[in-house]
Formats: C-alpha cells, sequence, structure tokens
C-alpha cells in the first residue's frame, strides 16, 4: 500500500499504483479530494501531454502545485489518465 503523505495528513493511499519514471500515480478515487484545491497551472511533456495540478491545504498550509495529473494523456501515457502524483516536499511511503 503507497501513501502520499504532507504535514502529517494522509493524501491518498492505494495499492493500485502506477509508477512512471519514479513517481507513484495514484488512482483518482484514492485521494482524499477534502485536501485538494485545482489550480490554474499547467505544463507540457513530449510524451505523456499536458499536465493540470492541484495545490494542497492541509491545516491552513498550502502547496501550490504539488500535486499533478493528465485528463488526457497521450496514448503512450493512457495508464495514468486521471492519477494523481506528487512532488514539493510530499512523502510516498511504500
Amino acid at each position: 500500500m503507497a501513501k502520499a503523505i504532507w504535514e502529517g495528513a494522509v493524501l491518498a493511499e492505494s495499492n493500485q499504483c502506477v509508477e512512471v519514471e519514479g513517481n507513484q500515480y495514484f488512482p483518482p478515487d484514492s485521494i482524499k479530494k477534502e485536501y485538494f484545491q485545482s489550480s490554474a497551472a499547467h505544463s507540457v511533456c513530449p510524451w505523456k501531454g499536458t499536465a493540470s495540478y492541484y495545490d494542497l491545504e492541509v491545516n491552513g498550509k498550502r502547496n501550490q502545485g504539488a500535486a499533478w495529473y493528465y485528463p488526457e494523456p497521450k496514448p503512450a501515457a493512457h495508464q495514468i489518465k486521471g492519477y494523481v502524483a506528487f512532488w514539493k516536499g510530499v512523502r510516498i511511503e511504500k
């Protein structure tokens, strides 16, 4: 079971994660939505497509753009459609 943890809160946990480029991508139904807020930020990966971001908020602390996902990935990354990955201090435990 993989867990994403920030500021003592479990943001997501699943045993159905997909690993891509060393990142654990959590299924959309495994995230705890109360900690996530949509962000206007986007980035582009040449082979995965356009990523969208979430800001995280836990106990009044905000971590901007600390989670990302591909709502419509390119065919080579179809297995992570909608799955969420983390960075910016979010700890992943396996």
